[in-house]
């Protein structure tokens, strides 16, 4: 039996309307190949939030989890900020 860590992600909530679910973006720095400019590419990822006690404008922490719904693989660990 196998024992993997899950990565943590971290991200800004930017909408909290839905029941159970917040919307993270997440934004990573990327590398163009030829030209070695950097720049920002964003996702946003919708997470499980059991008990809605996240609010827009919160830095979590979000881990991938088994599928909860057709959009939803991960869920939100803890506030960083």
């Amino acid at each position: 039996m196998k024992k993997t860590t899950k990565k943590l992600i971290k991200g800004v909530i930017v909408s909290d309307k839905m029941d159970k679910t917040v919307v993270v973006k997440v934004e990573r720095v990327k590398s163009h190949p030829i030209y070695k400019k950097k720049f920002t590419v964003s996702k946003n990822i919708k997470a499980h939030d059991e008990k809605n006690e996240f609010a827009t404008g919160d830095v979590v922490e979000i881990e991938m989890v088994r599928p909860i719904s057709r959009d939803k693989k991960f869920s939100v660990v803890n506030k960083v900020k």
